[in-house]
């Protein structure tokens, strides 16, 4: 029986995408677990694997092709000397993903096989005694892992088990309150932007990624109350200490490291948030998650937007293993070669722009987490201590809080305990 290949969905958010690059043809066998094309959606360009096997029949959708919707089909998979049908068969349709229940976390690492569901054989839901629905790339990993697909809940199409959900399962064993964030009701944006009389233009096309960012930022704005906490920091101290402990480094070799300023404000934020957990949280309706790993999103541009890779239990990692990670993770962003769950999740961002010499700025909260640190320029300011004026390095650093969750009080505890760690970097090393 022929079976349909939807376009899946590859994040909790995503409904429509752009198939970059078929990497089975027609006729070539497939087999279950093999990378069958590559989907291009609004943060990265991400690999699909096929959940069942048979022969590429037919591709339904051409290389190239822009906004296909979630559950689209895209291609007919049929068994060793089957007929490719003529036209695609009925197939009962997959939940989309912004239906299924809440993710525990940020947003979980949503499962990158492709949806596939036969056309009558599998019931759309499993139940207690009834058989357990799983990608065969789900059941060998749930082997190697021990995990017992019976106690998932499949977010594939009609309740299957796919990658994903095992491998979150293995990443976060106990579930926590589930919270999401809201999905406002917004008004379709218009299609043309406004062009000023009698001025010359040309038109440049958003692509997918600039397109969610807009959607998203616009609904992060309107939707979630920010306020803003903003100090000053003395950085002569963490300077310092990075100094040395580069001057520390083998010069080549495994245990070599270069520290960088950022990589020192990713611990020292993880370490406040160790400190002052309270703001390491999200807000629901009904619950406030509290989360107890301290995973740190880094804003790193990419030439057609933003993406955020994450630094995950930040505040257990010494600085070197920090610096090592950051350097892979932003290298392999710019190359759109991360994976979902490095860039997705994540409990509290920093954005750093001090390298482009900015003074100040305030920063967008990424929902649904509840705080944003941006990070400005070190400079030589004139300081004042015991009545003197001195010159130090200073940044600004101002923190961005959901009001909801997160009251000016303890924002600016934060703030605080962040500048106190800095200014006393010790706490960084031991």
């Amino acid at each position: 029986m022929s079976i349909n290949i939807l376009m899946p969905a590859l994040s909790p958010t995503m409904t429509e995408g752009k198939l970059a690059r078929w990497l089975k043809k027609e006729g070539e066998a497939v087999a279950a677990g093999d990378v069958v094309a590559e989907i291009e959606t609004d943060k990265a360009t991400m690999e699909v694997e096929a959940v069942d096997e048979g022969i590429m029949g037919r591709i339904l959708v051409p290389e190239g092709t822009e906004a296909i919707k979630v559950n689209a089909p895209i291609a007919i998979l049929v068994a060793q000397g089957e007929a490719v049908p003529d036209a695609v068969t009925a197939t009962p349709p997959a939940a989309p993903m912004s239906e299924a229940p809440a993710a525990a976390t940020t947003a979980s690492p949503p499962t990158t096989d492709h949806a596939a569901p036969r056309k009558s054989t599998e019931p759309s839901s499993q139940g207690k005694g009834k058989r357990i629905f799983a990608s065969p790339l789900a059941r060998r990993i749930a082997s190697q892992k021990g995990i017992d697909l019976s106690t998932l809940k499949g977010s594939g199409p009609n309740g299957r088990i796919v990658r994903r959900d095992v491998e979150e399962a293995a990443r976060q064993p106990a579930p926590v309150p589930a919270t999401a964030p809201a999905q406002p009701t917004t008004a379709t944006p218009a299609t043309t932007a406004p062009i000023a009389a009698d001025s010359a233009h040309h038109t440049v096309a958003n692509s997918t990624m600039r397109k969610v960012i807009a959607r998203r930022l616009s609904e992060a704005k309107s939707t979630i109350p920010h306020f803003y906490v903003e100090m000053d920091v003395e950085l002569d101290a963490l300077l310092a200490l990075r100094s040395q402990l580069n001057a520390a480094s083998p010069a080549e070799g495994a245990g070599a490291y270069k520290i960088s300023v950022n990589d020192m404000l990713i611990k020292a934020a993880a370490v406040t948030l160790r400190r002052v957990p309270d703001v390491n949280v999200s807000f629901g309706d009904d619950v406030t998650v509290v989360y107890d790993d301290i995973d740190i999103s880094m804003a790193v541009s990419i030439p057609d937007g933003l993406i955020t890779p994450i630094v995950r239990q930040a505040d257990l990692k010494s600085l070197g293993q920090i610096s090592t990670e950051t350097r892979d993770l932003i290298k392999r962003a710019r190359a759109g070669k991360l994976k979902p769950q490095e860039f997705q999740g994540g409990t509290f961002s920093i954005s750093n722009m001090g390298m482009m010499g900015v003074k100040a700025f305030s920063a967008i909260i990424n929902p649904p987490q509840a705080a944003i640190l941006a990070i400005a320029a070190g400079e030589a300011r004139p300081v004042v201590r015991d009545g003197e004026i001195r010159a130090a390095t200073v940044m600004t650093v101002t923190l961005s809080v959901d009001h909801r969750v997160v009251d000016g009080a303890l924002a600016a505890q934060w703030v605080s305990v962040f500048r106190s760690v800095v200014e006393n970097p010790l706490s960084l090393v031991v």
